[in-house]
């Protein structure tokens, strides 16, 4: 069983092609499929349009949310719907190419949970392309996870690894990124990228700010989650050795008998030495919460988070 989401806002002119392409891929596999539409507060006539589609076929599901959630709400909601093993996730705009579909799930086959599309060719404006680059190269280098295009909207997952997953804010973008750091393969295919034919973007340079700022978020809470003080301590640390070493420069050139009261390189080495120690207590009070959080949860309950499988 195959289930695809498509979240959307005031798409009612690429509805039923859309459905229609998805449709066409689909059904040359032979799988049972169902096509979740999610509608996020559209104020044109998409609605109708779904209800439509709802009343002609029988695998089509439509979410209707009370407004404008954004597009991680509305993934969020689809996934509730979807009762499929393998979800693929596609833009409302039909820009993203239905006609991927198959070699998405291909490579699923091949051992994979999550695969990515890769838009190598974009038709956006050349401005949108420049911040999407500058936006996926930051993400790959603060992350570690290297992948070509994380903005794509055209994956495939295993159902398991939505399973638990809770996406708000921008987080739909980074759901690649919290897949591999809970151990999940993922992987990477080029996909076609199509002109947008009805509509306008809603993408801005605010959103890269937002989703920068949510990445910071999602790379914290994957890598140190469990070991807070190796950040706030490391950082702690140099900065406690860098105001160490300066201040006893200072002391050093204060016995030789040079004045060094009206210095800002001493302001600067005692501001260093305090946020350093500051920056080791936060870490060690996070420890403590994380290590008490982590004494709550039995036994069981961190092996599951861990163990892939058991073979009896």
């Amino acid at each position: 069983m195959i289930s695809v989401v498509v979240p959307l806002l005031n798409e009612e002119q690429s509805l039923e092609e859309l459905y229609r392409e998805i449709a066409a891929a689909l059904e040359s596999r032979g799988d049972p499929f169902e096509v979740v539409f999610v509608d996020d507060g559209s104020t044109d006539g998409s609605m109708d349009v779904l209800n439509h589609l709802h009343d002609e076929t029988t695998n089509v599901v439509v979410v209707h949310l009370r407004r404008n959630f954004g597009k991680a709400a509305a993934l969020q909601a689809g996934f509730l719907e979807a009762r499929g093993d393998v979800i693929v996730t596609i833009d409302g705009d039909l820009q993203d190419d239905p006609a991927e579909i198959p070699p998405l799930l291909a490579k699923l086959d091949e051992g994979f949970d999550l695969v990515s599309g890769w838009k190598t060719r974009r038709n956006d404006p050349l401005v949108r392309r420049l911040f999407s680059r500058v936006f996926n190269w930051a993400t790959a280098v603060v992350s570690g996870v290297r992948l070509h295009d994380v903005n794509c909207g055209l994956k495939a997952y295993r159902a398991e690894v939505l399973h638990g997953m809770r996406v708000y804010g921008e987080l739909h973008r980074f759901l690649p990124i919290l897949a591999s750091y809970q151990g999940f393969r993922i992987a990477e295919i080029p996909v076609n990228h199509r002109p947008r034919q009805h509509g306008r973007s809603r993408y801005g340079p605010e959103r890269y700010l937002r989703g920068f700022l949510d990445l910071l978020s999602v790379t914290f809470m994957g890598r140190y989650r469990y070991r807070p003080l190796h950040l706030f301590g490391g950082v702690g640390l140099f900065m406690g050795a860098l105001g160490f070493v300066i201040l006893l420069y200072l002391t050093v050139i204060w016995f030789w008998g040079q004045g060094i009261g009206q210095r800002p390189l001493l302001t600067l080495g005692v501001l260093l030495m305090v946020v350093g120690i500051q920056l080791v207590s936060l870490g060690l009070l996070s420890e403590m919460i994380t290590s008490q959080h982590e004494e709550r949860m039995s036994e069981r309950e961190r092996s599951e988070q861990m163990v892939e499988a058991v073979l009896r």
